[in-house]
C-alpha cells in the first residue's frame, strides 16, 4: 500500500470537500493516484446519490440575473438549510445559473443539458451532491426574452440565501414602478399574467365549483348567472397578475398600474424554495 501524504490529502479534501478519512481510505486504494483517488470518491458519491434518491429537497435557493435582451431564474434545491447556506452550494447555483443563461434555457430538463465546463449541468450537480452528501436537484428554470426586466429576490430568514424570487418582463421606462410589481408578485402568487392564458379545463372546473357552491346556498335561479360570474371574475383576480389588486392599493388592479406607468408586462416567473 502507498504511503499517503498529508499534502495529498490537503490537496483533494480542498478540490473535492470530502472527510478526512474517506479521502484517505481513497487514495491509499489508488496508490496514491490522485486522478484515481478523486474518480474513486465520485463514485462513492454517486452510489450515495442513488440512496439518497426518494429523500425530499425542501430547502435550497432561487437566484437570477439579466444578460442582454433575456433574464434568467432557477431553483436549486436541497435536504436542509444547512446546506442552503453552505459555500459551495451557492458557488453551485452560481455556476448552474450563469449556464442555463449562458443556453437560454428554458425548463429543468433543457437547462440540466446546459454545458458547464464540458460537463452537463445534471452531472455537474450530481457531482456536488455527491460531495455536500445530500440529494440536490434543479426545480426550476426559466428564461425571459424581452426590452426590459427587473429581478426581485427575497430572503425568508435572514440567514439563508434568497428563497423567493421573481423575474418581471417589460417594456417602458418607469423601472421602479416594474420592480415594485416584481415585489407584488413574490408574495401574491399569481399564476398567469392575463385571463387569455389560463386554460380553458381550469376556468371550466371553477365554474363548476362556484355553481355548485351557489346552489347550495339556495341562491335564486334568476339569479345564478350573475353571482356565478361575479364568483369567476374573483377567481381571476386570484390568480391573474393584470387583475390583482396593487398590494400599494388594492383599490388599483396591476393592470392600471402599469397603464398609468406608461409600462407593459409581457412576462413573468415565480419560484419559492419548496412551493
Amino acid at each position: 500500500m502507498a504511503k499517503v501524504s498529508i499534502a495529498d490529502i490537503k490537496t483533494l479534501r480542498e478540490q473535492l470537500g470530502t472527510g478526512m478519512v474517506d479521502t484517505k481510505k481513497a487514495l491509499e486504494e489508488a496508490d496514491g493516484d490522485l486522478e484515481k483517488a478523486v474518480e474513486i470518491l465520485r463514485l462513492q458519491g454517486a452510489k450515495g446519490n442513488a440512496k439518497r434518491a426518494d429523500r425530499a429537497a425542501t430547502e435550497g435557493l432561487v437566484a437570477a440575473v439579466e444578460n442582454a435582451g433575456s433574464a434568467t431564474i432557477i431553483e436549486l434545491a436541497c435536504e436542509t438549510d444547512f446546506v442552503a447556506k453552505n459555500e459551495k452550494f451557492i458557488a453551485l447555483a452560481d455556476k448552474v445559473l450563469a449556464a442555463v443563461a449562458a443556453a437560454g434555457a428554458n425548463g429543468v430538463d433543457s437547462a440540466a443539458a446546459a454545458d458547464v465546463d464540458g460537463k452537463t449541468v445534471a452531472d455537474t450537480i450530481s457531482d456536488e451532491a455527491a460531495v455536500l452528501g445530500e440529494k440536490i436537484e434543479l426545480r426550476g428554470a426559466t428564461t425571459l426574452t424581452g426590452d426590459a426586466f427587473q429581478i426581485y429576490l427575497h430572503k425568508t430568514n435572514k440567514d439563508l440565501p434568497a428563497q423567493v424570487g421573481v423575474v418581471v418582463a417589460y417594456t417602458g421606462a418607469d423601472a421602479e414602478t416594474a420592480r415594485s410589481i416584481a415585489q407584488h408578485i413574490s408574495f401574491a402568487a399569481p399564476e398567469y399574467l392575463t385571463r387569455d392564458e389560463v386554460p380553458t379545463e381550469v376556468v371550466d372546473k371553477e365554474r363548476d365549483i362556484v355553481t355548485e357552491i351557489s346552489r347550495s346556498e339556495g341562491k335564486p335561479e334568476a339569479a345564478l348567472p350573475k353571482i356565478i360570474e361575479g364568483r369567476v371574475g374573483a377567481f381571476f383576480k386570484q390568480v391573474v397578475l393584470l387583475d390583482q389588486p396593487y398590494a400599494k392599493d388594492n383599490k388599483l388592479s396591476i393592470q392600471k398600474v402599469a397603464d398609468a406607468a406608461g409600462i407593459t408586462i409581457s412576462g413573468f416567473e415565480r419560484f419559492k424554495v419548496g412551493a
